[in-house]
């Protein structure tokens, strides 16, 4: 009997080995989020004065894009793009959500976090969600396994610009108290400045606690940093420590708890098997002056369809899969994210139609040549503003917030950023990344290009500025 059971036995052992060598090893994402970061605020794009050497870190150990854009310039409409995979116009999203909105991500949406889940991920968020500030749209119906963080923008509580409470008869003065929700349950209030300063830190803790806690499966963590976005606030550990203002001091204190997520990772042996995008949700809000950012040479800044409000920082490591230190150039935005990393976790797509590509290829370098070649500038609620093909950008007529007619402010206070009417023009990205020089009269096939892509765009999502409806428009979700 010894040889059958002999033969019997190495024949198991064979399938196991082969049921082993199919297994799929599914690496470990983490998406982080900063909120209002512009194009020139860090080191590795740039900036100058501001020490961040973690960001630095992870450029060298990583891919550094630098056409890499937000599908809208503003915070809700963004968020929802980068989750989802779709123009937040195709969603019916438009504009930043207060507290009392009556419209939210819909719950027929399914997320990268639902996605991975059905995938046997554990998903988890921490920060700011911005995308319905009540039951069932909260991030935990949303495919999260756990969620402690902002409902919305911290700048929406009844504080003003200098830390004091605002009087209840003013628009910003009837903000109900900032919660800190763990699932949909509040456990906590940010009642003053003192309470901002301790985001990140607190942010981060729970971050490295939960990769801790989940070295031994596959996770994905989406950190949503309320920083740089105003009010500005660091702990008392980098306060004045950049020497730099408080913009400074918070831009290091953001570095500093990334340093702390990569360095997590390496104690826990997570790095080669886990990806790292670090990215922003939108340009600066350049009228705050001194505690805002820097668009890095780019025209304008959060909420107009200008590349200072579209064109932020992403930068993604893997190692060992993604080549060190690379600088890639090919147009990518943020709704490409989600098929992205689907498509690298083995895990399926969703049922509902999406905008976002596949960029797998390009960023393991099997292709040099990324999938996108358009992308619709949309903004306000369905305004078609530019389109850009290639390196090539066409302005329609529309009219927009501008930072550059009037002073900026100061010390936390706003200056005024007044609408001003916009020409068509086309600008000639590779050449001319300030969108300064109008070049249509030299170029009519391009711009009857164009046009077309822009025809296809109105049928499909719409355009208020043409008085077009477009026929795949999804409904948002409603707020009882």
């Amino acid at each position: 009997m010894k040889g059958p059971l002999l033969i019997a036995g190495l024949f198991a052992l064979m399938f196991s080995m082969k049921a082993q060598d199919k297994k799929v090893v599914r690496p470990n994402v983490i998406i982080i989020n900063m909120d209002d970061m512009g194009y020139g605020d860090t080191e590795p794009y740039g900036m100058n004065g501001i020490p961040t050497p973690n960001f630095n870190r992870a450029a060298k150990e990583g891919m550094r894009l630098t056409h890499f854009n937000a599908a809208q310039a503003v915070c809700s409409p963004s968020r929802a793009a980068l989750l989802t995979g779709c123009y937040p116009n195709r969603l019916s999203l438009a504009h930043a959500l207060s507290p009392e909105a009556r419209t939210a991500l819909s719950t027929s949406e399914e997320t990268i976090a639902s996605l991975l889940k059905k995938a046997g991920y554990k998903t988890g968020m921490l920060g700011k969600w911005h995308l319905g500030s009540k039951a069932p749209y909260l991030p935990t119906h949303f495919g999260f396994d756990s969620f402690y963080g902002l409902p919305y923008s911290h700048d929406m509580w009844p504080v003003g610009y200098d830390g004091k409470a605002l009087d209840s008869s003013t628009y910003r003065g009837r903000y109900p108290r900032l919660p800190i929700l763990e699932g949909d349950q509040v456990v906590a209030y940010n009642d003053n400045l003192e309470d901002q300063g301790k985001l990140t830190g607190t942010f981060t803790k729970k971050a490295v606690e939960f990769i801790k806690s989940h070295k031994k499966e596959p996770f994905f963590l989406y950190l949503a940093q309320p920083m740089p976005h105003v009010p500005l606030a660091a702990s008392a550990a980098f306060k004045g420590k950049s020497e730099q203002g408080l913009f400074g001091d918070v831009v290091m204190e953001l570095d500093w708890s990334l340093g702390e997520i990569m360095r997590s990772l390496d104690e826990n042996k997570l790095s080669e098997n886990t990806i790292l995008i670090i990215t922003s949700d939108n340009g600066p809000w350049l009228n705050y002056g001194d505690h805002a950012g820097s668009s890095g040479g780019l025209r304008e800044g959060k909420g107009t369809a200008w590349d200072g409000g579209t064109r932020v920082p992403c930068i993604i490591r893997w190692p060992g899969k993604i080549a060190a230190g690379s600088v890639n150039s090919q147009l990518m935005v943020n709704i490409d994210l989600l098929p992205t990393i689907v498509a690298i976790a083995k895990a399926g797509l969703p049922k509902n139609k999406i905008d976002g590509m596949d960029f797998s290829s390009l960023l393991t370098g099997k292709t040099d040549k990324g999938p996108r070649e358009v992308f619709y500038y949309y903004y306000d609620v369905n305004n078609l503003k530019a389109l850009r093909y290639k390196n090539w950008k066409l302005v329609f007529p529309h009219s927009s917030r501008t930072y550059t007619a009037g002073l900026p402010g100061k010390n936390g206070y706003p200056g005024a950023a007044p609408d001003a009417p916009v020409k068509t023009a086309l600008y000639n990205l590779s050449h001319d990344p300030g969108e300064q020089y109008d070049v249509q009269a030299s170029y009519p096939e391009i711009m009857r290009k164009i046009e077309a892509f822009a025809e296809e765009a109105r049928k499909d999502l719409g355009d208020d500025l043409t008085k077009r409806v477009g026929a795949n428009r999804r409904a948002a979700g409603k707020v009882n």
